[in-house]
């Protein structure tokens, strides 16, 4: 008996053993950044490119134009978490994407003149960092001539902040570096997390092991060697200055002001950049970037540029809608539906509603649980409101949340954090108000190491984040049955339910695009040209195509024009000159140059399509001007006027041109901002229509056909209207106080 209960210790302690080795990652293959493998771009194709822009510059009437690059600031590999875990076989994806595939991506299959790498900040270890760093440092290298390269790599990362409320939630910002040298760069990323939350990612290693072992063909010890290696970083000591923290430590922000004074400390080169604004799937009910508009939370001098538009959909428009009330007591209420918008909490309600009443109980009873089902809804943090309503498909929401006549909108719109809405904000402060002088871009904010995936609408479920919704059928994020109960429940997070849930994992799935592009007005193709066009905000977004921009005050003191994010001073009316010319049709596949670069890779890399640009260009058939006035006029929609001017254009290929001025400014002493928008002739894009909705006779979304869980050959192509942003021209006036 004794060597019996012996042997079933012996059996019961390896077994432990094995699990706990599995759970440390044991078993699992470490991911490496790589080194590129592809030339460089032929000299005389990007010279070749650069004559296009040039004529189309001429040929519009632009008389001494800069350069106009094209790239993506806004990428990340399988060194992020969520990139990884998709990249897994069990959540159906075809394994890793490194930086250096992400280098080779951007040359020669989107073709980009700059890009840069913005992994996110919490599972960027000390490892994965250097050698981010050293791939980046490989990438530049391929060009050789660091005055005229083929492709410019910036370094950079994601600082990705999340709060549970309005009040702690403070969203995603990227920090982009000029420089690549050692002592130019920081040591480490700077990490967006909340006191605590570091230890809250490191699960027990017992049940990883359990994952390991059950999941290791499907990626199971990876994901396990990941998550040890990346909840194994300890947290920097506080207090210590950054140069003298140890190399092997998290540095930690907890809010923007942070961020900004280590930045300050670091003394170097760099840009924040914040994006995502209006996303929903994060964005707590009720966000609003007013608190972020104050001295400690926002530094101009670091904090230049906005993300408007990328894959995850579009942070431009603002619309007076709710998604929540909320009181002067800090109490939230659900309100009612809007013209073109129903509240996710109404709907809440109107699910419980039918249940009840197919349950045959009374009206007064079933018109209470709705009530009680929108308020449980508006109380839960993190998102959580879609579980206050048990055993809910993606059906049953309709399209509730969705901003129905906005430009491929991002999911669940936050309006008050969106970029219009932003820059409408003033507040009171000595000497001069406050506001947000941002200058606009669009990036892809692709998570499979692919740069600048926007130049073809193809190949959606790899080059946009569609496959993140396959994560609900794999261990890692299987939800927890519930049956569609006929009462709602209060939002209470249960040991072992699935984070992926309270982000609506499933029906955000629907909405990711192939991405943006920013473009630059450069002196030239140099990492110093673009980062000065950078600094000067002389910037612009697209959101995919390479629509050609320019943006100009025609009447600015001195005489010289001023272009796209500039500033000035005025008493007189100011006049604008504005000028686009559409992008390029694309031809099918990879042009020679770069199937020879990639020699073979260009299937799995590019999906065998690249930027391939035939001579006819799509034309740009109006202009829409748009003009914010920042004040502090409660009433936001008062401080927008979207579109304040429409110019209709002929449809000629070869561009459209305008000139418009606005008399108002000079009898009203209000400062304003105006920036234009390129809209191109219809065309098809992935994701257009992401619910593909059916509407009955009072425009009611009452059956859906979403693009998540299509065939992968189903690219769920609908017409959309490509287009360009502009930086603003922030005009201040003469006879008001200087800002």
């Amino acid at each position: 008996m004794t060597r019996v209960l012996g042997g079933i210790a012996l059996v019961l302690i390896l077994g432990f053993a094995l699990v706990y080795a599995a759970g440390r990652g044991v078993f699992g293959v470490e991911m490496h950044a790589g080194k590129p493998a592809a030339r460089a771009i032929a000299h005389e194709i990007v010279g070749q490119r650069a004559d296009a822009v040039s004529s189309a510059a001429h040929g519009i009437g632009v008389a001494q134009p800069k350069q106009i690059l094209f790239g993506d600031l806004h990428v990340h590999t399988t060194f992020s978490f969520d990139a990884f875990t998709a990249s897994l076989p069990m959540a159906g994806g075809d394994g890793a994407h490194p930086v250096a595939d992400a280098c080779d991506y951007a040359r020669h299959c989107s073709a980009l003149d700059f890009w840069s790498i913005t992994d996110h900040d919490l599972t960027l270890t000390p490892r994965t960092w250097s050698e981010t760093v050293e791939s980046i440092r490989q990438c530049n290298a391929v060009a050789a001539d660091p005055e005229r390269p083929d492709t410019v790599a910036f370094l950079g990362w994601e600082w990705t902040q999340v709060g549970s409320t309005p009040a702690n939630h403070w969203g995603h910002k990227n920090v982009i570096l000029r420089d690549l040298e050692d002592g130019k760069i920081p040591t480490r990323p700077i990490t967006a997390d909340l006191p605590g939350r570091g230890e809250a990612l490191r699960p027990s290693p017992l049940l990883l092991g359990l994952l390991a072992l059950t999941e290791h063909s499907g990626g199971g010890s990876d994901f396990a060697r990941f998550i040890s290696a990346t909840s194994g970083v300890p947290n920097c000591t506080p207090g210590v200055p950054v140069r003298d923290l140890a190399t092997d430590c998290r540095e930690l922000a907890a809010t923007p002001q942070e961020l900004f004074a280590k930045l300050h400390e670091w003394n170097l080169a760099s840009i924040v950049i914040p994006h995502g604004t209006t996303w929903g799937f994060y964005t707590p009910l009720g966000s609003s970037w007013d608190k972020q508009l104050t001295q400690e939370q926002h530094d101009p001098s670091q904090q230049k540029l906005i993300e408007v538009f990328s894959g995850h959909g579009n942070s431009e428009h603002f619309r007076p809608y709710r998604e929540v009330a909320i009181g002067a007591d800090g109490k939230r209420t659900c309100p009612a539906p809007a013209d073109n918008y129903l509240p996710s909490c109404w709907r809440a309600g109107e699910i419980i509603e039918a249940r009840c009443r197919a349950e045959n109980r009374p009206e007064a009873e079933c018109a209470e649980r709705a009530a009680t089902a929108r308020q449980n809804y508006v109380d839960a943090d993190q998102n959580g409101g879609v579980a206050t309503v048990p055993g809910t498909t993606v059906a049953d929401w309709q399209d509730a949340g969705q901003c129905r006549d906005c430009f491929q909108p991002s999911f669940n719109m936050r309006p008050r954090s969106s970029v219009q809405y932003i820059m409408s904000l003033e507040h009171e402060a000595e000497p001069n108000p406050l506001r947000f002088r941002f200058g606009f871009i669009a990036s892809s904010d692709n998570h499979s190491g692919r740069p600048g995936t926007g130049y073809k609408e193809v190949a959606r479920t790899e080059f946009t984040e569609t496959r993140f919704g396959n994560l609900l059928s794999t261990p890692i994020g299987a939800q927890r049955a519930r049956p569609p109960l006929a009462q709602s429940e209060p939002y209470a997070p249960k040991p072992g339910d699935s984070p992926f849930a309270a982000f609506e994992t499933e029906r955000q799935a629907s909405f990711f695009l192939n991405g943006g592009l920013a473009a630059v007005h450069a002196t030239g193709r140099s990492r110093e040209a673009i980062w000065d066009a950078l600094q000067r905000k002389e910037v612009y977004g697209t959101s995919g195509p390479r629509i050609l921009l320019w943006f100009d005050l025609t009447n600015a003191p001195g005489g010289t024009p001023l272009p796209m994010g500039s500033e000035v001073r005025l008493a007189e009316a100011p006049s604008f000159s504005v000028r686009a010319v559409g992008s390029f049709e694309q031809k099918p596949g990879c042009p020679a140059d770069a199937l020879d670069a990639l020699g073979g890779r260009a299937e799995r890399l590019c999906q065998g399509e690249c930027y391939n640009p035939s001579d006819q260009r799509r034309p740009i058939t109006r202009i829409e001007v748009v003009r914010i006035r920042p004040g502090a006029d409660p009433d936001a929609a008062r401080r927008i006027d979207d579109p304040w001017q429409v110019i209709q254009c002929p449809g000629d290929p070869s561009g459209c041109q305008a000139e418009f001025s606005d008399p108002d400014f000079a009898t009203a002493p209000r400062d304003a901002l105006y920036y234009v928008r390129a809209i191109e002739s219809p065309s098809p894009a992935v994701d257009a229509n992401p619910l593909g909705c059916t509407y009955d006779e009072q425009g009611r979304c009452t059956k859906i056909n979403p693009c998540f869980g299509r065939p992968n050959e189903d690219e769920c192509l609908a017409q959309t209207e490509e287009r360009a942003w502009s930086s603003p021209i922030f005009v201040d006036h003469a006879g008001a106080a200087a800002p």
